[in-house]
């Protein structure tokens, strides 16, 4: 069983080629899953400073609900002696 050159030449280019190209897939998934996390990230960020200003301009403002949101007892205090 005699092998060929060329045969070994072209089975080690065929590794080489499948290594690099799983390791440049690997890459373009990770950049890809830092992006989403990036823009999550962001997202939350956005939320927060937006509940931030609406608290800043409501602050020390009354707010009534309307409706049935819990139940609520009125009390009568008497003073202690």
């Amino acid at each position: 069983m005699v092998l060929s050159i060329q045969g070994v030449f072209r089975t080690i280019l065929i590794i080489i080629a499948v290594i690099v190209i799983l390791r440049f897939i690997g890459r373009i998934m990770i950049a890809k899953r830092n992006l989403e996390e990036e823009r999550a990230h962001e997202k939350s960020q956005r939320a927060h400073q937006k509940a931030k200003k609406d608290s800043e301009l409501n602050k020390g403002k009354v707010h009534i609900s309307k409706g049935a949101s819990g139940y609520a007892e009125d009390v009568d205090f008497e003073e202690i002696p």
